[in-house]
């Protein structure tokens, strides 16, 4: 079995992946590498033949609050139609022109806008509306981004613009052997040769469940360093080995330039990844239409939103 995960990015140097093999009961990590060409990417990986789990660092579902809206039946199928609406990715520059079938906004930072503004554009009942609950605060992690918003570094929906735009929506309309989790069932149950599952994985999340906390900015290398000996512990209950190229890079601390913080994200999903598909962490979806149908889940979040 292979698995890997992205650090998305709008910008393509800041797109990392690490990629692991499982030999027996025990993975082996390669060093983090660019994702480069997302399709030849995961093309590759299915040449092998194996089984392919594929975490990425980006939104993967709708908030229920839009997909009221949706005439389509599930998420995938919305993805799918949006090969014939190349429009709904331009980001507005202004509220006047926000819509349904052009959602994404700002296209740069204007006095006065918030995000009430935005979801009532939307026709949405508040800004709460914005997000899918996985996105919203619990008692383990701060709130994720919405959707839809495009400014600022708390953001993620320019990530979502690259990845469902260029890759997603060409290769669900091309009938790429990819399926959706969790629409489409239970991860262990839908990993098969000559398959590639994506999950939606985010490092905030995974960096609790394998027990690690940074005394400082992930974005300082600094405090990437300090943590590898506890990054490595984490890597060892998990049964994944690291390559001597992968070693160096956490003794590094994954290095001073700004894509460094990429490549420790890169590395903490997919060992949020691998304790899913070996059972250290539950593969948990709730029992909610809307989420399995629409909005989508974080792989190994069982916390529910606060109030």
């Amino acid at each position: 079995m292979i698995a890997a995960h992205a650090d998305w990015s709008i910008a393509p140097a800041k797109r990392w992946i690490t990629i692991a093999r499982r030999i027996g009961d025990t993975w082996r990590a390669e060093a983090c590498v660019p994702v480069g060409d997302p399709a030849a990417r995961l093309a590759s990986l299915l040449a092998e033949g194996a089984p392919v789990a594929l975490g990425l660092d980006l939104p993967l579902g709708l908030p229920r609050d839009y997909a009221v809206g949706c005439v389509e039946p599930d998420f995938p199928a919305f993805l799918r139609g949006l090969a014939a609406r190349p429009g709904f990715f331009a980001v507005n520059e202004g509220l006047a022109t926000v819509s349904r079938d052009r959602p994404f906004y700002p296209a740069r930072g204007v006095k006065g806008m918030t995000r009430a503004a935005h979801a009532a554009a939307l026709g949405l009942p508040g800004p709460m509306g914005l997000s899918r609950w996985c996105d919203r605060a619990t008692t383990e992690r701060p709130a994720g981004a919405p959707l839809f918003w495009t400014l600022g570094a708390n953001q993620s929906g320019k990530a979502a613009i690259a990845a469902w735009r260029d890759w997603i929506v060409p290769a669900l309309a091309a009938d790429a052997p990819i399926r959706l989790w969790p629409f489409a069932g239970a991860l262990r149950g839908l990993l098969a040769p000559g398959q590639a599952v994506l999950a939606e994985v985010y490092p905030a999340e995974a960096l609790r469940h394998c027990g690690l906390r940074l005394a400082g900015s992930k974005r300082a290398q600094a405090p990437r360093q300090a943590v590898a000996d506890a990054l490595r512990a984490a890597m060892a209950a998990r049964r994944v080995l690291p390559s001597a190229a992968l070693a160096d890079m956490l003794n590094d601390g994954f290095g001073a330039d700004a894509a460094g913080e990429d490549r420790f994200d890169s590395v903490v999903g997919l060992l949020g990844l691998i304790g899913v598909i070996d059972g250290a962490r539950p593969d948990f979806v709730p029992e909610d239409p809307w989420i399995r149908r629409w909005e989508g889940w974080v792989l190994g979040q069982t916390a529910m939103p606060r109030p």
